[in-house]
């Protein structure tokens, strides 16, 4: 493995942003950046054996500093929303930003994607450390974060997720990565193909909001369980998709432990990609607009024009104690593997 270090430029508040590189022996790719622990891109191989940019996003560190997409970042303190920017742990409740509507959505007005992280490559990896102090955006604690991104051999990409806390808070992490597997300057991915290892969902409001209930995707248009084309139900006259146009929801995985959560393929470009995590949920998200004016080579993305496949806990975890618990503590540091591994359409 081939990892280089480049500068990406200076952050508006004159911290030293860099770009990786990681380069397998078949010369795919990932490269990430400081700036917001992202994923900048993923070349990989199609069917003919041509590299291909699977991950949308910018050319430049500047429109990284003004992205309001949450573009292959590294979201927190707590990602997906908390209900009315509120919520209340060991007696005592915390008001956060409401930037979502009437809700928190990505940590706040300033999460930590639009923070510059200390970097460092270390063996086959790099790896990525930023400390959240007590009362940032709101939320109690110092604390501590490490990610960890490799590439391996067989164009497997792992993130590795590590926080501490010095006192009781709420986390929920996760990677906002931006696909469509025919290259990230392509059209929509309503024909990809879609498997998600779930038979049940979380429900939403009409502001994307979980309300507590778990359904069963049997008999709806939620139902990944055999591989469909995401556009095959995604304008159903159904109530879930009524009011986004779109998927925006959280599917509850099946399984424990590092499992496969889902699979997402392109029958055009040749390009499958398995998603496997440690983590209780997934969101499904597929922009029903653009999600930003503008990404790579100045390209306007179009609506449906990617997929995200966000692993994490269950959104607004807090307002809801079935759900799996979203509190960290002192004493049990929170470790999460997700892997996006990228072979070829059989």
């Amino acid at each position: 493995m081939n990892i280089t270090k480049q500068s990406f430029g200076v952050t508006s508040d004159g911290q030293n942003a860099y770009l990786y590189c990681m380069k397998n022996s078949g010369g795919a790719c990932v490269t990430v950046t400081s700036f917001g622990c992202r994923i900048v891109s993923i070349c990989v191989p199609d069917r003919e054996g041509t590299l291909r940019d699977v991950c949308l996003g910018y050319d430049t560190l500047a429109e990284y500093e003004q992205d309001t997409a949450s573009f292959s970042a590294v979201v927190g303190r707590h990602a997906n929303r908390i209900a009315k920017g509120e919520f209340t742990l060991n007696g005592q409740t915390y008001s956060l930003a409401v930037n979502n509507g009437p809700n928190h959505l990505h940590g706040g007005l300033r999460g930590f994607h639009y923070y510059n992280w200390d970097s460092c490559i270390e063996g086959n990896t790099v790896r990525f450390t930023r400390v959240s102090p007590d009362g940032e955006e709101g939320y109690p604690g110092t604390l501590a974060m490490n990610v960890t991104y490799s590439w391996s051999e067989d164009n497997e990409l792992s993130i590795f997720y590590e926080a501490r806390t010095d006192q009781d808070t709420v986390f929920n992490t996760t990677n906002h990565a931006y696909f469509n597997l025919d290259g990230e300057s392509a059209d929509t991915v309503l024909n990809h193909m879609l498997m998600i290892n779930a038979s049940q969902f979380t429900e939403t409001d009409e502001n994307d909001l979980t309300t507590g209930r778990i359904l069963d995707v049997a008999g709806t248009p939620m139902d990944f369980t055999t591989a469909k084309p995401i556009g095959k139900d995604i304008r159903a006259d159904y109530y879930q998709l009524r009011h986004s146009r779109t998927y925006d929801h959280n599917f509850v995985l099946s399984g424990s432990g590092l499992t496969e959560a889902a699979v997402l393929s392109s029958l055009q470009s040749g390009i499958r990609m398995t998603c496997f995590t440690d983590q209780p949920g997934m969101q499904l998200y597929v922009p029903a607009g653009s999600p930003a004016a503008h990404g790579k080579k100045g390209r306007c993305y179009p609506a449906y024009g990617s997929v995200c496949l966000e692993t994490q806990h269950f959104p607004n975890a807090t307002s809801h104690p079935d759900f799996p618990s979203v509190i960290l503590t002192p004493g049990q540091p929170f470790k999460s593997k997700t892997i996006y591994h990228f072979s070829s359409v059989s």
